[in-house]
């Protein structure tokens, strides 16, 4: 009769508990958002002309910039492979673009409520609005465009194309409520509370987007590859 030994055994259990860095990166981040929805809601005071409703800015705007590096990284990664050919950059802006969009989303629908709580109107043809929404198109434009073309390397160089054309309108969406008059209020300074509030919730978001970008681009691979084997076993068959 076999026997295992304490050493075998504990090597084992080691195995059986071990906890990867991405393991360790999805409960870093999670703890985040439930610390700055927390604070949003409990620490930072209420904002004196808009009340309770502005308490919505804390994941809305941290969102808006999780889209934007989202599409910093679809034209970035796009020029990238339309220099050296390389699908690894491909694979990560086509994954951003897409998580992009659903931040932009979320965004647009956070913005939205806020209005409406706020302005008495959820959507209005301001220009900040407006930029966003155009932003927001050519997003769906670039997922559409990836889904419809049946040639791989096609459809990534349009889509390269199109992300680069694109990420033009994420600086007109800063400076649009410079430049024109709307009901987006610019910047302005903001107390301790509030704006260290927004730092954690920025950093949260950021964080969440970064996690899910590793677990798509992921997914992504492990999808080609499936297709690859799939390929040569009809190949061989």
């Amino acid at each position: 009769m076999s026997t295992v030994s304490p050493t075998a055994l504990s090597k084992h259990r080691m195995k059986r508990f071990h906890i990867s860095w991405g393991d360790l990166f999805a409960l870093a981040t999670f703890t985040l958002l439930a610390i700055s929805l927390g604070m949003g809601l409990l620490y930072a005071p209420t904002e004196l002309i808009q009340g309770e409703p502005q308490r919505i800015f804390y994941v809305h705007l941290p969102m808006a910039i999780a889209s934007y590096i989202a599409f910093l990284l679809v034209a970035g990664c796009g020029a990238i492979y339309l220099w050296k050919r390389n699908p690894a950059y491909d694979v990560v802006a086509r994954s951003a673009a897409e998580l992009g969009f659903f931040f932009l989303t979320l965004v647009i629908i956070s913005g939205g409520l806020w209005g409406q709580a706020t302005w008495g109107t959820f959507w209005q043809w301001e220009p900040r609005l407006t930029f966003t929404f155009v932003l927001w198109l050519i997003f769906v434009a670039y997922i559409m465009l990836r889904h419809a073309s049946q040639d791989r390397h096609q459809a990534a160089r349009f889509g390269a194309i199109l992300g680069i054309i694109g990420f033009a309108d994420v600086p007109l969406i800063f400076a649009s409520v410079y430049i024109w008059r709307g009901i987006h209020p610019e910047p302005a300074t903001m107390p301790q509370e509030m704006f260290i509030t927004f730092l954690l919730a920025t950093l949260a978001f950021i964080s969440l987007f970064a996690y899910l970008l590793v677990l798509r681009v992921r997914w992504d691979k492990t999808r080609e590859r499936i297709d690859e084997l799939r390929t040569i076993l009809e190949e061989q068959t």
